[in-house]
């Protein structure tokens, strides 16, 4: 199959092994972080670290959007379930990260919440107008990449007058945490492969101002194994070379400018929060989006009064420092006994892009 096969040929990965190996500086050790969860979940499955020279390290980072959003968030989409009666609509993977008291989305659904799986944006609208009776609030998370949804649903439901659908937002940047990822004094980062998903919305431009300030390079990856490897590669010489750019070795969906049009959507419905908090990397200024005043009638934080309140993690769960680079899946001591995909303790754990599901599922530690 085209741009799938092709990236997959085990010859081909042999050559581009071949061709690290023969790059990498004797003298030098490199730290490339995978910031995107798909390239964390690919590098696992595919086993590309079993290729790479011992002096190439990957370092997992935060790009798994359902990894990164904190408890505290979790638990305002629990009470608008239990407490406000609301159809709490999400995707799949959001419904079984732990949250406060033990309680889940899944669980609050057990307890008699009507909190519902939905495959898109649009299914939520669906149901509201199915539920005249009832307010429905879609829980929205992601990265760039399904930010125009959330944005287009926002914009339907405002042409339709629809009273009652809202949305709880909790869409963040990634340029914004790669940053805070750069200024934090206990990861060293020789590199980054850059999210291919996101980057097809918002292009490459972006990663350029930091990528300049702390010269660090960056090259935009596909999700493919032979693109992660030629990511890799190109890294290497960067580093070797002494330069800190943006390429893209994605070519076949990014360009430099990104989406104009799901840009131009998202800026009409959304605007900069002043700041968020991330799980494990703490409050980032303008590192995430909440939906602007002309549409406030469909925001749910403001149609239900709600109130952000910071909640600590697990005190046994190292999921924060995975989530910074810090630690390694298998450096957490709760990692593959009692924390597991099929009873997670951590965020890392319930998605397939999370850093310690990706570990547990492909069997990467047990060669430790």
């Amino acid at each position: 199959m085209k741009y799938i096969d092709e990236f997959r040929d085990g010859q081909l990965a042999q050559g581009l092994a071949a061709a690290i190996a023969a790059a990498v500086q004797p003298a030098r050790h490199y730290a490339f972080m995978e910031f995107c969860g798909g390239h964390t979940h690919a590098i696992s499955r595919y086993g590309v670290t079993d290729l790479l020279p011992s002096s190439v390290r990957m370092v997992h980072g935060p790009g798994c959007p359902v990894c990164v959003l904190p408890i505290g968030r979790i638990d305002m989409a629990i009470s608008l379930a239990i407490e406000q009666g609301v159809i709490l609509c999400s995707y799949g993977d959001c419904l079984r990260v732990p949250a406060s008291g033990g309680l889940s989305l899944l669980k609050a659904k057990s307890r008699g919440g009507d909190v519902r799986m939905v495959y898109s944006a649009a299914d939520t609208l669906k149901i509201a107008r199915e539920n005249p009776q009832r307010q429905v609030v879609f829980f929205a998370i992601g990265f760039e990449t399904t930010t125009p949804p959330t944005a287009v649903v926002i914009k339907q439901a405002a042409a339709e007058g629809l009273k009652n659908f809202s949305v709880l937002c909790n869409h963040v940047l990634t340029p914004a945490a790669i940053a805070a990822i750069l200024d934090s004094p206990d990861v060293h980062l020789d590199g980054f492969v850059g999210p291919a998903h996101v980057s097809t919305v918002i292009g490459s431009a972006p990663y350029e101002p930091f990528a300049a300030r702390y010269r660090k390079p960056v090259v935009i990856a596909g999700f493919e194994p032979l693109d992660v490897m030629q990511a890799i590669l190109m890294l290497i010489r960067q580093v070797n070379e002494g330069r800190g750019e943006v390429e893209n070795e994605f070519t076949r969906a990014v360009t430099r400018t990104g989406n104009l049009k799901a840009q131009d959507i998202v800026n009409a419905v959304l605007e900069i929060r002043p700041s968020f908090e991330w799980r494990g990397l703490g409050s980032i200024e303008k590192s995430a989006l909440a939906i602007r005043q002309e549409y406030a009638a469909f925001d749910a934080e403001t149609r239900f009064d709600l109130t952000y309140r910071a909640v600590p993690d697990h005190k046994g769960c190292d999921c924060g420092a995975i989530l910074r680079g810090v630690k390694a899946p298998r450096d957490c001591k709760l990692f593959g006994t009692v924390c597991t995909p099929e009873n997670p303790i951590g965020s890392c754990m319930v998605s397939s892009e999370g850093a310690c599901a990706a570990h547990y599922t492909y069997g990467r530690y047990k060669d430790v």
